[in-house]
């Protein structure tokens, strides 16, 4: 049976931390695509299969996810393993998320350190990639019919999409649709209206007061404090990520060249879990196995905090008109965004006649079955492998 927006106001009782935890290990070592195809992957598992949360929760715990710092597909697992089964899952349920990318990368940073290069990888993405796309065209549909509930809301999606591709960052999209939807949200409740969103502003007044730092030799605790700061004040994808990335260890600090850098979003970007998990990369590369278990620790340690100190509000959110007005134009807006982000993969990911093709029979298959995410990307790397060996 599906929850009800009620099954948000905290853990439910007949979830395990066991059962989470093998949730989200297994999302962890097939969740490519970046956010989007995380989440997508999340929604199919969590919503279609497993009917852990319904669709309009699950999109509101996204859209929510999206107005804090960090990676919102890593924070949209921490608060679903909460919901699910309480603080131990809180922390179990994300780490697990998080851990097969880290290995990954550790294991891509000792190949990098040692030749000098990353290892090849097309062959297994060429087959990959456009079973991705096919997961987040499945959950747009579905997760738009949902969020697109009138004309306005529809706008507002469509405004998002068109801002993004005339060059306008996420930032400042997401900026102007929470000071849009605080506006109406203002407007129909009227003067408490700022006290239901001090929490948030608290939090966006932490991540400027974190913001400064000089520059120093490099020392262990530099790195984690420096990604700890990056991971209280970012936004977005991973390529907001690679401007922070930038700002800091390029420009500010001077420890990576520009080659190592895009080296690191490149290590995120191939291997499944979040993009975020390119902090393992430059840890390990500039001060070895410690540094890469330090910048992991830093970047994705703020997340469990904002979500812990956001989630209990989650009720209040949803249960107030002004508020659900809010969610709305958010959720609506993100997307916007996930679509346009899918369209620039997609024109990545279907290359030739076969990843077309490849992608429209997955899209089919997931439409009509309720079969697992992860047997669809197996059969793809498959195929693709297949397809290379008989073409070359």
């Amino acid at each position: 049976m599906s929850s009800s927006p009620e099954n948000l106001e905290g853990p439910v009782k007949h979830g395990t931390v066991r059962e989470v935890a093998s949730v989200f290990l297994r999302l962890g070592l097939l969740a490519f695509g970046g956010a989007a195809g995380q989440i997508a992957m999340m929604r199919r598992e969590l919503v279609q299969r497993r009917k852990w949360i319904s669709e309009e929760d699950f999109l509101d715990l996204f859209g929510i996810m999206n107005l804090i710092p960090g990676p919102s597909a890593t924070e949209t697992a921490i608060a679903l393993g909460y919901a699910r089964a309480g603080w131990p899952a809180l922390i179990l349920g994300g780490c697990l998320f998080v851990l097969p990318a880290m290995v990954c990368i550790l294991a891509l940073g000792w190949v990098y350190v040692r030749f000098g290069e990353l290892p090849a990888v097309q062959v297994v993405l060429y087959g990959v990639n456009p079973i991705v796309i096919a997961i987040i065209a499945d959950a747009l549909w579905s997760l738009g019919r949902a969020a697109i509930k009138n004309g306005w809301l529809a706008l507002s999606g469509v405004a998002a999409l068109v801002l993004y591709f005339r060059g306008i960052s996420i930032e400042l999209i997401l900026i102007a649709t929470v000071v849009l939807a605080a506006g109406i949200a203002f407007a129909r409740r009227g003067k408490n209206q700022p006290r239901a969103m001090a929490p948030m502003l608290g939090i966006a007044a932490a991540q400027a007061a974190g913001a400064a730092a000089a520059a120093v030799p490099f020392s262990l605790t530099r790195l984690f404090l420096t990604f700890l700061k990056i991971g209280a004040i970012s936004y977005g994808s991973g390529y907001v990520l690679l401007a922070f990335l930038h700002a800091d260890f390029v420009t500010r600090l001077r420890w990576l060249t520009e080659k190592q850098l895009l080296d690191s979003i490149a290590a995120g970007q191939i291997t499944p879990g979040p993009v975020f998990a390119s902090a393992t990369f430059v840890g390990y590369i500039t001060g070895g196995l410690n540094g890469a278990l330090l910048a992991t620790l830093g970047i994705f340690l703020p997340s469990f905090v904002f979500v812990a100190i956001v989630f209990p509000l989650v009720p209040k959110l949803k249960g107030s008109p002004a508020a659900r007005a809010f969610l709305d134009i958010i959720n609506a807006s993100t997307m916007g965004l996930m679509a346009a982000v899918s369209w620039q993969m997609g024109r990545g990911a279907i290359i030739d006649a076969f990843t077309a093709v490849e992608a429209l029979v997955a899209f089919v298959i997931l439409r009509r079955y309720q079969i697992n995410a992860a047997l669809v990307i197996m059969a793809g790397v498959a195929a693709g492998v297949a397809m290379k060996f008989l073409t070359h």
